[in-house]
């Protein structure tokens, strides 16, 4: 293609529209590409609108309250997918030249991981100021979307997708209990069978997270079924809501803050727990790790005794 077919391309800031047309096809919403990007929703809207004008042609069509590509939508989102991978590429070829004095390190990771991963950072950013790192903590779902999209450096899962083609590397503890607040009738009971447990009240964290996952496995496998009086969409919020007496749950052991001496809750023995589900750094095999990928890596496993 010669300079002059594409002149308009060029002419109109298209790289910077093409990132906004990626997020907003993928996520089916604009709101939520807003959300992703850090923009105002009237920006990611006018850009469409300037990106459609370029092109010539209609790129979504509005069913409702819900987005869809056009044809032409879908033979561009191929293109500027080829594109943002041609330039992700280049840039981790360029950091490897840099070395580790410049560069970016994007992490995903799984909700309860904010009780160790900032430590994990805080060594990192200490041995390699010049780093700049982000880091996006997400419930399973929205983490094996960005995983399948390619869309971070490395992901953080305590239960890695056994479905996928991934490396693994385990860098944290993760041990899974049953608790309720320190007055609860079962605080002190001894072997509890898991279906006099699950009588109780039971939290329980929203359907496609890891931790949703975990229980329903257990339940599942012991033939018997909750007791469920609420979902809730993080960690806090069942340690809260165990603390307000509203039931029982089953949480990763940090959530409990026992480490810390919180006296509010305690730890149950319940049939089938506790279970062992390390904090893992996972990448789809074939994946090209950037040396600053590699250089965090080797840190956790520096650090993976520390934090046990």
């Amino acid at each position: 293609m010669s300079s002059a077919h594409i002149r308009r391309y060029l002419r109109h800031g298209m790289l910077p529209q093409l990132a906004v047309f990626e997020a907003s096809a993928r996520l089916g919403s604009f709101t939520r590409a807003a959300e992703e990007l850090h923009l105002a929703q009237p920006t990611v809207s006018t850009q469409m609108k300037k990106l459609a004008e370029t092109v010539g042609l209609p790129l979504f069509e509005q069913i409702g309250k819900k987005i869809h590509l056009t044809a032409a939508g879908r033979a561009l989102c191929v293109g500027a997918r080829e594109l943002i991978g041609t330039l992700s590429r280049l840039d981790e070829s360029l950091a490897s030249l840099r070395g580790l004095d410049a560069g970016r390190l994007r992490l995903a990771a799984g909700t309860g991981s904010e009780h160790f991963l900032p430590q994990l950072l805080a060594a990192f950013i200490e041995r390699y100021p010049a780093i700049e790192v982000t880091l996006g903590i997400h419930n399973r779902r929205r983490l094996l979307e960005r995983l399948a999209a390619n869309s971070d450096d490395l992901y953080v899962f305590a239960n890695p997708p056994a479905e996928e083609e991934v490396v693994a590397q385990v860098i944290a503890p993760n041990r899974i209990v049953a608790c309720a607040r320190k007055d609860h009738p079962l605080v002190g009971e001894r072997a509890i069978p898991l279906a006099r447990f699950a009588r109780e009240p039971f939290l329980a964290r929203e359907p496609g997270s890891g931790m949703r996952l975990t229980c329903d496995s257990l339940f599942e496998r012991h033939g018997v079924a909750p007791n469920v009086r609420m979902e809730l969409s993080s960690n806090e919020a069942i340690r809260r809501a165990v603390l307000a007496g509203l039931g029982v749950s089953i949480v990763s052991r940090q959530t409990l803050r026992l480490d810390a001496g919180d006296p509010t809750l305690a730890e149950l023995d319940v049939e089938g727990l506790p279970l062992d589900r390390p904090w893992q750094i996972v990448y789809p095999i074939g994946k090209q790790v950037s040396p600053i990928a590699q250089a965090f890596m080797t840190l956790a496993r520096e650090q993976v005794r520390r934090l046990s």
